[in-house]
């Protein structure tokens, strides 16, 4: 174990973390073919069987078709494709991918994908975004809404990312798998588990999101306008958990991102701030797999903690920020979790944060491959959070 201590709250005590670099068998990884071969399967084994489940492979009947598609979005700034992503041959299981591609560009571009939680149509004032058809709003909750449009649209700088050269796509996370807990008959558990009887490994809601985002990806390489090897992967909240996930599990994605994801996120869950292991189980337990309920206020006794997670997507890009009010999802330790995967982007030749002082509101820092940043205000996605993303792709996607 190694003993990581920090100066951002006199109050909590120092506590100790698994080394991500000390095998299960004592041995300490010194090769980056030994984490690659060795070490990063043993984690990733941990993580499936104990926290997230085993998720399936690749969809039965994979097929996309496009639905409508424009030159004229945003007046002209961009092309929006709006995709049907199947996953069977009858087509009862789909997403609807929202794509917008800037004009403006002189080859294939980086993108920027992830999930939102209100529907394609709430992340924008485009009129021609279609609304979620009946037979999916009846699937997604008891008694579910449809949301006014451009709801959340302050979480999608469509017109800053695109001017900026990137494409972005989103689709509602619904679509996926809807979140509430109905013992995982609805959603893509029904089409991928069938009747098989479930487990304490069996995967959950996260990561059937997280699924869901790898066969966006599995779309997006079939685009001419779209540099698929320059993808980077965000989410905020709940799904960006789903987004570390993600780009754990899928390589493809070439960057990560993850906003106030905290607990089971990028926050260390041993400091037991803020939201903590109990809380998620108990009013989500749709969420991780069964397993996971075995550390429920027993944080300590897990073998792992979520700087591996971090450490999973090494050597490739990641960018973590917290919100100054957003306590809950504990911004300090969402910070250490890169400070604890810093040794496995060392491994790669790559410095990383190790800097024990958590930095002031709004004074991001970028060291190697390691971005972070903590935005004043509440637990969001703002116009601030896309500037620090942007400039931090720009060094890796551009």
């Amino acid at each position: 174990m190694m003993v990581l201590s920090y100066s951002a709250n006199a109050q909590d005590n120092p506590y100790e973390l698994p080394d991500p670099l000390k095998m299960e068998d004592g041995r300490t990884v010194r090769t980056k073919r030994q984490w690659i071969k060795e070490r990063r399967p043993e984690l990733m084994e941990m993580l499936r069987s104990q926290m997230f489940g085993r998720e399936p492979g690749q969809a039965p009947d994979l097929h996309f078709a496009v639905l409508e598609e424009s030159p004229e979005a945003f007046g002209g700034l961009a092309t929006r494709k709006q995709v049907k992503i199947s996953f069977d041959k009858e087509e009862k299981y789909y997403l609807t991918l929202l794509m917008y591609i800037p004009n403006d560009r002189k080859g294939p571009v980086p993108a920027f994908l992830g999930a939102n939680f209100k529907g394609n149509h709430a992340t924008t004032t485009d009129p021609y975004v279609m609304l979620p058809p009946p037979d999916k709003v009846a699937t997604f909750a008891p008694g579910y809404q449809i949301e006014e449009r451009n709801t959340n649209g302050h979480r999608w700088e469509y017109e800053y990312i695109l001017k900026h050269g990137y494409a972005v796509a989103t689709f509602c996370y619904n679509d996926v798998d809807p979140d509430f807990h109905d013992g995982f008959h609805n959603g893509v558990h029904k089409l991928m588990d069938g009747d098989k009887p479930r487990n304490g490994e069996s995967w959950a809601t996260i990561s059937a999101w997280a699924w869901g985002l790898s066969r966006c990806l599995d779309f997006l390489e079939t685009q001419k306008e779209i540099d698929a090897k320059k993808v980077a992967v965000i989410g905020h909240s709940r799904l960006g958990k789903t987004s570390l996930w993600a780009g754990a599990t899928d390589q493809r994605f070439a960057l990560v991102i993850s906003n106030d994801s905290g607990c089971s996120g990028a926050a260390i869950a041993r400091r037991k701030h803020g939201e903590t292991l109990e809380v998620i189980n108990r009013n989500f337990p749709h969420w991780f797999c069964d397993n996971y309920k075995a550390y429920n206020g027993r944080e300590e006794k897990m073998p792992w903690d979520q700087h591996e997670l971090i450490a999973m997507i090494a050597p490739r890009p990641v960018y973590v920020a917290s919100a100054s009010e957003d306590d809950w999802a504990d911004p300090v330790g969402e910070y250490f979790s890169l400070v604890g995967a810093a040794s496995v982007y060392n491994l790669f030749g790559y410095e990383g944060i190790t800097d024990r002082n958590v930095p002031e509101i709004e004074h991001p820092v970028v060291v190697g491959r390691m971005g972070h940043h903590i935005r004043r205000g509440e637990h969001n996605v703002r116009l601030y959070d896309w500037q620090q993303y942007i400039s931090f792709a720009d060094r890796f996607l551009k």
